[in-house]
């Protein structure tokens, strides 16, 4: 059954604006109508917040990227500030831009994240990599000279690395807690490189890394694969939209743990084991909070 908002697209901009609902003025008009409401001394600082207006938008694309022009308007609601989820070469994420902390909490408000969970990044490039890492191992003591040489080769691709976090990353990714409970520090994060081209078309158009945790039931603990099912249960929470690259499987990504020697697998999923990496028994029941999330 369709859904009453799923809406056809795309003509260029005028057209998404029209089905989404969106004002029809200037985003730039927008944008300073709500920042005079605010306190003048932290315009300087503050990120845009944003404000939705209208139904969750639905776009539909090509799973191997030849209409990746209707990716536009996506991405120019993630730099103001909307949550809304994507298609990775595992299963689907829920995402916002890393550069605003105040999407990063309307990430976790819209899927009831645990104060104590940390969030995943999705990057575009190594740059993005070592950017907000300090980037992969150059050796793990078993004759391996190089691991960074040999991790080129399965990114992009189905792993969550696991490093550890520069001060570049943002404080609501390597922290955790609440407003009225002091923040403890976290210095890892996982990291993801997807092997999609909806998805890198929309980091590379974003020119900065998502935040990202997984997309499952509200209800159960299990993955939600379905695009039209995700826009149906997490849009009465708050989603923005909903880019559509098909079915997925529930088959998340394999989890790695880079910041120990060898480095070890703390999940198994779609990327099979490497000889460089070691394996240990999977307990569910004690799943890391750094797997927890990942795609």
């Amino acid at each position: 059954m369709a859904l009453a908002f799923q809406p056809k697209l795309f003509v260029r901009n005028e057209a998404f604006f029209a089905r989404s609902s969106i004002s029809s003025k200037p985003r730039r008009l927008q944008v300073l109508a709500f920042a005079v409401k605010r306190s003048p001394k932290r315009l300087k600082y503050a990120t845009p917040r944003f404000t939705k207006e209208g139904e969750l938008l639905f776009v539909e694309v090509d799973p191997f990227g030849a209409d990746s022009w209707k990716l536009d308007p996506v991405v120019d609601l993630l730099k103001e500030g909307a949550v809304g989820v994507i298609p990775t070469d595992t299963v689907y994420a829920l995402v916002c831009d890393l550069r605003n902390p105040s999407a990063i909490e309307r990430l976790r408000r819209i899927k009831d994240i645990e104060p104590q969970k940390p969030l995943s990044i999705l990057c575009h490039s190594f740059r993005d990599i070592d950017k907000y890492t300090t980037g992969f191992p150059r050796g793990d003591g078993q004759g391996h000279a190089n691991i960074f040489r040999a991790v080129k080769h399965c990114l992009p691709g189905p792993y969550t690395f696991i490093l550890t976090a520069s001060k570049e990353l943002p404080k609501q990714c390597i922290r955790y807690g609440s407003k009225t409970a002091k923040y403890a520090s976290r210095k890892n994060v996982g990291i993801r490189m997807p092997d999609d081209e909806i998805c890198q078309a929309i980091l590379e158009k974003m020119d900065a890394p998502l935040i990202s945790t997984s997309v499952k039931s509200l209800k159960e603990n299990e993955w939600m694969l379905d695009p039209v099912a995700i826009a149906d249960s997490y849009g009465p929470e708050g989603l923005d939209f909903v880019v559509d690259g098909g079915l997925r499987v529930a088959d998340p990504s394999t989890v790695v743990d880079m910041t120990v020697i060898p480095p070890k697998i703390i999940r198994q999923g779609k990327g099979p084991k490497l000889p460089w990496m070691v394996a240990e028994d999977y307990d569910e029941s004690a799943e890391d909070v750094n797997s927890s999330s990942s795609v």
